[in-house]
């Protein structure tokens, strides 16, 4: 099996480990980034394009298909999935289609497919400057929620509740989509819809995030994850727990709304990554990607579900019929949490031996560097990495993780010394 996965622009190492897990489950896979670094891949089976364009990155994929005849493209990048599914559709590989993959990866597209088709959302509306936000605040009732219509990973997401509250991170949240990394990452010349901000009704209970597998009519949860964090402004402070504390009838209906959701995005066959929350005791759709879920959710997955979303994208990409069921728990508890820290230009990261060899660790990824520049909200959400932790219970392993994200130190570049 061959295998291509596309990033327009290479997100840093991030995605290294996912590829050595798909190459880990036999396949051989080859790696095209329009603008990347040298030696992020081996050299036999990697290529950079020198370019953004994406006629560019047709051109050197088909390239490489004429001598390596690839089986199907992935990518595990919300910034490449309109990407992969237009170089899918020129080299005549399977995929969702442009329009498909359009309409899940602009919000506002995703929206107004729901609204036609009927599954539960948020109230929403594009809004372009502060007198529109405002206005959709005041038809919606405050709190609401602030976001872009090209983000990931909760970049300039705010809950916002009040308008004063609306006139101060209104301008900064317009002008930081501009220089947001998520943005400066999708191919260029491809149409991704408008780009701006959108005002949403805020729904007021608890969230799940869904692993999750479309195959012809049928939509198979394959992990649920509950959010346990306590919310503030912002929406990055991730805290999950798995197995899920839905009922069997609160699992049902998600499934529905799951299913209906991605039917009106167009989803006949693609893995999912699905938010759902649950306002005044139903669930509502929150986003659904076509990608799987970042951070550890893929091991959360196998560990608490047997579910395998890595294994997923590779059967999906070539056109085979995934390994798949309905979701059904193993009753192993985890918690995983984004680690996150102060602002600043990182000097130095320090993990003890505690935590890093500990077998009670089942994911630690840190993603940031010394050098880099960590900027937190509403400035943006960058992250120093990710922790997850075993236990027998929520409590156990809730109290193991942030003990072990304690010991973590980190410190910055003071100001007038040395970057």
């Amino acid at each position: 099996m061959k295998l291509l996965a596309i990033e327009a622009r290479q997100n840093a190492t991030y995605y290294q480990s996912r590829y050595q897990q798909v190459q880990d489950f036999g396949a051989e896979l080859y790696v095209l980034n329009g603008i990347g670094t040298p030696d992020f891949w081996p050299k036999d089976r990697y290529r950079v394009a020198g370019s953004q364009r994406i006629d560019d990155l047709i051109t050197e994929a088909k390239d490489w298909h004429e001598q390596e005849r690839f089986d199907g493209i992935i990518t595990f990048s919300e910034s490449a999935v309109t990407t992969v599914a237009a170089v899918a559709e020129a080299l005549g590989l399977p995929g969702v289609g442009v329009e498909a993959a359009r309409t899940s990866r602009n919000k506002l597209l995703m929206r107004e497919a729901h609204h036609g088709y009927g599954a539960p959302h948020p109230d929403f509306r594009f809004v372009t400057d502060l007198r529109e936000a405002l206005g959709a605040a005041e038809d919606f009732g405050y709190p609401v929620i602030l976001k872009p219509t090209l983000g990931a990973a909760s970049n300039f997401v705010f809950k916002v509740d009040d308008s004063e509250e609306m006139a101060e991170l209104f301008p900064q949240a317009l002008e930081g989509i501009e220089g947001m990394s998520w943005f400066e990452m999708e191919a260029h010349g491809l149409d991704l819809g408008p780009h701006g901000l959108l005002i949403e009704s805020f729904l007021d209970g608890e969230e799940f995030l869904i692993e999750a597998v479309a195959w012809d009519d049928e939509v198979y949860l394959g992990s649920i994850v509950d959010r346990i964090t306590v919310e503030g402004g912002t929406f990055d402070d991730d805290v999950h727990h798995a197995p899920t504390s839905l009922t069997t009838e609160q699992v049902a209906a998600v499934h529905r709304v799951v299913r209906a959701g991605a039917h009106a995005q167009g989803l006949r066959r693609s893995v999912l990554h699905a938010e759902v929350r649950f306002h005044r005791g139903e669930p509502y759709l929150l986003e659904i990607a076509i990608r799987p879920g970042g951070g550890g959710l893929d091991l959360i997955a196998g560990i608490t579900a047997t579910h395998n979303p890595i294994r997923a994208v590779m059967d999906v990409a070539r056109g085979a019929t995934p390994r798949v069921r309905h979701y059904r728990p193993t009753g192993v508890h985890v918690t995983a949490m984004c680690l996150l820290c102060d602002a600043g230009r990182v000097a130095s990261i320090e993990v003890p031996a505690e935590v890093a060899e500990s077998d009670r660790v089942f994911f630690l990824k840190i993603t940031a560097r010394p050098g880099d520049v960590i900027r937190r909200p509403p400035e943006g959400n960058s992250i120093l990495g990710f922790l997850g932790t075993t236990g027998t219970s929520l409590e156990d392993a809730r109290e193991t993780m942030l003990d072990y994200a304690s010991k973590i130190n980190v410190t910055f570049v003071q100001e007038g010394e040395p970057a």
